[in-house]
């Protein structure tokens, strides 16, 4: 049987407030919200859904104790401009050192890490 990627899934604590952050931040429209799970149509088949986990504990990168347990890479054509966007947005940066410079971590409202990637 062959596999398809359908979803990918944080838990966050506000799945509304999160859905907008990404909505935003993407421009992938909100398709289904049933208050505690939100899904946005990243195109294709596949959606990024927001589950409500009330006792969510967010990671702290780069802290192997807490590790990120998963990411998002967002391609862009526009480094600078979608960086302060993303800041605009209610992002926290995380990495932008010089030490690799095709890419740039920040943190979601509620933690989850992403980074915005020279495309």
């Amino acid at each position: 049987m062959a596999m398809k990627l359908g979803s990918i899934c944080f838990d966050c604590p506000d799945p509304a407030a999160l859905a907008q952050f990404y909505s935003a931040l993407t421009g992938w429209p909100i398709v289904r919200n049933d208050g505690d799970w939100i899904e946005l149509d990243a195109g294709g088949d596949v959606v990024l859904s927001l589950q409500l986990a009330p006792d969510h504990v967010p990671p702290r990168w780069p802290d192997p104790t807490a590790p990120q347990q998963a990411h998002i890479d967002f391609m862009v054509d526009d480094m600078d401009a979608e960086h302060a966007r993303a800041l605009e947005l209610g992002a926290e940066l995380l990495d932008d050192s010089a030490e690799h410079p095709t890419f740039r971590v920040f943190a979601d409202p509620v933690g989850h890490p992403f980074c915005l990637c020279q495309g």
